[in-house]
């Protein structure tokens, strides 16, 4: 049986850019980008917001698929090892409890969870709103698409018009859903009644207004490992689901199912429901269901990927994205561990990323947006040296001189400012 068109296992999606010397396809799906991660330098794709909530479904991909979504057997850190030694395998691997590992195992285990245009359980997606929600009142694909105009909101790379719609294709429907999931604003969306509860107002998403942090090497593979964080010693692979591999789709009148380990942080705290109706050719979406999927308190889990800044009363709060605030300011907080209780608590992910490689990046993406309205403002997408990702092993004592370099760099800049304005 032919794969479907909008299968995103074999289908190709996802923009790349290949190692040079190396030569593919400008798009791939999910199974050639594991296949030739070594070849793949980064991926291509130019929407800050949709970039990173890609790396969280990739992580949790290449945890799957290496079977280093649990602590053991053995050590997490050797079994790391092995697969840097190795490669991603790429035939079945029969694990205890009747899930598989491994490229072949696992996207045909679930092959049919990742049609995004499926009549029963598209990817990431609740079929039921159609049913749940006004046919007459949908959000349209300008909204799905946040760099289209849609409401009071401006146009960022082009003129859309509301009478005249251009469908997004499989890979932008794709990587619009990804950053609704991820990046998705709080506030009126399409109303959807579950039982007695009616309404149209949904929370923020996860990483709404953040700045997220990624580990970045000189290719996909290692790009991938780096990424990865070592599960607590009581993580299953049977309760630390992905929302493709629920046997039934969450109650939206229950709260959020509280994440059970890494995969499940990655990819299953969304605060939004959303399905997509695909157009006549099964590759394009004509129109677009958003609302709220959970009416109850929101969630918002631990995240490896995020500077933790520490307010006057302890509380903890994700670093936003600001698009006027280089990444040279956040140095100190990259490449070093907390050095007192007001110091911001670095990325989880950094403690483990430089075991894969000495050459490492660390890769800013985010979106400058307002955390508690559907305003959108820009997208920041930002690159460290790789020089600096050793400076800490490199140079002894360096925490203070690095906090020293960019404090000094933000004093004289606001003295330069406020001679600037006085002037």
């Amino acid at each position: 049986m032919a794969t479907p068109v909008s299968n995103l296992i074999d289908q190709p999606w996802i923009p790349v850019a290949w190692v040079e010397g190396k030569s593919g396809p400008s798009q791939v799906g999910l199974r050639n980008l594991f296949l030739h991660a070594r070849d793949i330098r980064t991926l291509l794709i130019p929407e800050a917001p949709a970039h990173s909530a890609l790396l969280r479904v990739l992580y949790a991909l290449t945890a799957r698929i290496t079977a280093l979504d649990e602590a053991g057997p053995g050590s997490w850190g050797d079994r790391r090892e092995e697969i840097l030694e190795q490669g991603f395998p790429e035939r079945s691997i029969e694990l205890p409890g009747g899930r598989t590992a491994g490229i072949a195992g696992y996207f045909a285990r679930w092959t049919h969870r990742f049609d995004l245009f499926d009549r029963e359980r598209p990817w990431l997606q609740d079929p039921r709103l159609p049913d749940q929600c006004d046919k007459s009142r949908t959000a349209g694909v300008n909204k799905l698409v946040m760099s289209r105009s849609a409401g009071n909101n401006h146009s960022w790379f082009g003129h859309w018009s509301q009478d005249r719609f251009l469908l997004p294709h499989l890979s932008q429907s794709a990587l619009s859903l990804l950053t609704w999931h991820y990046w998705g604003a709080p506030g009126a969306l399409s109303r959807r009644a579950v039982g007695r509860v009616s309404h149209h107002y949904a929370k923020a998403s996860p990483l709404r207004a953040a700045l997220s942090y990624h580990p970045e090497c000189d290719n996909l593979f290692l790009t991938l490992l780096a990424g990865l964080t070592p599960p607590d010693g009581d993580v299953s692979r049977l309760s630390d689901l992905c929302p493709w591999e629920r046997d039934e789709l969450p109650d939206p009148l229950e709260p959020m199912p509280e994440p059970q380990g890494p995969c499940s942080r990655l990819t299953a705290c969304s605060q939004h429901a959303l399905y997509l109706a695909p157009a006549e050719d099964g590759e394009h979406t004509a129109d677009a269901y958003i609302t709220w999927a959970y009416d109850a308190k929101r969630i918002r889990p631990e995240d490896d990927y995020l500077i933790w800044d520490i307010g006057k009363n302890g509380t903890t709060f994700p670093r936003p994205a600001r698009s006027s605030r280089s990444l040279w300011r956040d140095i100190d907080a990259l490449l070093l561990k907390q050095l007192d209780d007001e110091s911001p608590i670095r990325p989880k992910v950094m403690d483990h990323a430089f075991d894969v490689s000495e050459y490492l990046r660390v890769r800013a993406l985010g979106f400058e947006q307002d955390s508690s309205e559907s305003a959108n403002y820009q997208y920041v997408d930002s690159s460290t040296p790789a020089l600096l990702s050793r400076v800490e092993e490199d140079v002894v004592s360096s925490d203070l001189p690095v906090r020293l370099l960019r404090e000094l760099g933000e004093l004289f800049g606001s003295r330069l400012e406020q001679a600037t304005g006085e002037a």
